[in-house]
């Protein structure tokens, strides 16, 4: 995919790029996959608001992601790479032996006609979702489960890939995108190869209004509310709050570690952060 600029008429467009969509295809999904989606401003289902800085946007439909891979032995070709405006990553769907259509994360290489399979027999090859313990070390993975048959949670970003490390008994050590080292159980399923749209982080908004677009208002600093808003807010003039900076609830922040996790503290190897 490329990334395109534009000529700098107005003050929005002079740092703007964009897509190209060079690699899209015409959508083909049933309605079947799609789901409306209602937006909740935020707010939960007593109307409070919960989380902050959230409205407005492009109307979208949900698009329903098979992140289970669980139809093993069937093969699916790929027939259409579409966009997703619900995730950096684009989308690939496929066409099962059976007629059946999913769609699935679109890893980078991925291309139309290409066949796909899940299981443990599938090979070593870009979109094959297998178990881990079919995996041979060194190789770089995406949409991993932590649970077998809950579906890939881990690695599901634009240009995010995972490398498995070696396999220890039950388990398998992966080295995930922040830096992490993680233990992972064996039949957990991955797919093979990285997560496509390897260019989203070299994309420029350039104008506040194409956040909004997405959904997101403007975040306001602390200080400059009311106490009754913010642990930061009043004084007489600008002020840096008068304390050590935190959250509108208190918790403290910029530093500290907030991560308080036992449970599932034991599968972490290595921290993200080098310090741990």
């Amino acid at each position: 995919m490329g990334i395109k600029s534009y000529k700098p008429v107005t003050p929005g467009l002079r740092h703007r790029t964009g897509y190209t969509f060079e690699e899209l295809t015409k959508p083909l999904a049933p309605k079947s996959l799609r789901k409306a989606m209602r937006k909740s401003g935020g707010r939960n289902n007593h109307g409070r608001v919960t989380a902050d800085h959230r409205g407005g946007g492009h109307k979208r439909a949900y698009r329903m992601i098979d992140f289970r891979r669980d139809k093993y032995g069937i093969a699916a070709t790929v027939a259409a790479i579409e966009y997703d405006p619900n995730r950096s990553a684009r989308v690939a769907l496929l066409n099962y032996a059976d007629g059946e259509k999913r769609y699935i994360l679109a890893p980078d290489g991925l291309t139309v006609g290409r066949k796909v399979l899940a299981g443990p027999e599938a090979d070593i090859l870009v979109g094959n979702a297998l178990p881990l313990k079919n995996v041979p070390a060194g190789t770089f993975v995406h949409n991993i489960e932590l649970k077998p048959g809950k579906g890939g949670q881990m690695a599901r970003a634009a240009g995010t890939q995972a490398q498995l490390v070696s396999k220890e008994g039950d388990f398998a050590l992966l080295k995930l995108p922040s830096g992490e080292t993680r233990r992972v159980p064996v039949e957990c399923m991955a797919t093979i190869g990285q997560v496509g749209n390897l260019d989203h982080e070299n994309i420029s908004l350039g104008k506040a209004g194409r956040t909004r677009w997405m959904g997101k208002r403007p975040h306001n600093r602390g200080v400059s509310m009311n106490p009754v808003d913010h642990p930061h807010g009043g004084g007489e003039g600008k002020t840096s709050g008068g304390r050590h900076p935190v959250t509108p609830w208190g918790q403290p922040t910029r530093g500290y570690k907030t991560r308080n996790n036992k449970r599932t503290e034991k599968w972490i190897v290595t921290h993200r952060s080098k310090k741990r």
